[in-house]
């Protein structure tokens, strides 16, 4: 049994901003560098092994923070990067509702269906971060490891831990810097914590951000 603390990165402006993300290279801003320091003082005690980012920057930059809280060199693994939103990628909601409005509603109604062109599908994005966690878990059986990566991810990666399919997508909330934990048995999951926000209490409030 392998155990799994799932990490999202901390906040951006351009989550601030509402704009679609994806493959984009955004930093954290100040309050996510606080949201990532406020998630490596509850992941200090965790008695991680390993902790495992995907490549992108604001990514990269939360797990070193968490890295560092624990004695631990964060790795970069390719399979946890975000989702590739295509042509959607760089752009505001606002725009994208009304550059692609039946697209976006799709989006909103059946998002495992929703054809964005250019776009990664749902399952592709699933398929290749859950074949890193199971990996991950063989190669490193009974230990406790750290994984940062994006909303996305870890929408799906908790869809799979809890027995959904990609359609459960938007019944799943992922917040900037939350953090989320299940064991792996090598045939099932086994969820102890989702979307846990309370590291983040102490830090100033921005607003709430939709989830789209």
């Amino acid at each position: 049994m392998s155990f799994f603390h799932l990490v999202r990165h901390g906040e951006t402006d351009w989550n601030r901003e509402e704009v679609f993300r994806g493959r984009r290279d955004v930093p954290l801003n100040d309050r996510g560098r606080q949201q990532a320091e406020a998630a490596s003082s509850r992941l200090a005690p965790a008695g991680l092994v390993a902790v495992y980012s995907s490549p992108l920057g604001r990514a990269r930059d939360t797990a070193d923070i968490i890295g560092q809280a624990c004695g631990l060199e964060a790795h970069v693994d390719e399979a946890f990067v975000d989702m590739e939103f295509g042509a959607w990628q760089g752009l505001a909601l606002t725009e994208v509702e009304k550059r692609y409005p039946e697209l976006y509603q799709a989006w909103r109604k059946t998002p495992a269906e929703a054809q964005i062109p250019g776009a990664e599908s749902l399952a592709e994005v699933k398929q290749r971060a859950v074949a890193a966690i199971t990996a991950l878990a063989g190669r490193c059986p009974g230990d406790a490891l750290c994984v940062v990566t994006h909303r996305v991810v870890s929408k799906l990666v908790m869809a799979w831990a809890l027995g959904l399919d990609e359609a459960a997508f938007w019944r799943i909330r992922q917040d900037t810097a939350c953090l989320n934990a299940f064991e792996y048995h090598g045939r099932e999951a086994v969820v102890h914590q989702l979307n846990d926000t309370c590291h983040l209490r102490a830090i100033s409030k921005g607003g709430v951000q939709r989830d789209f």
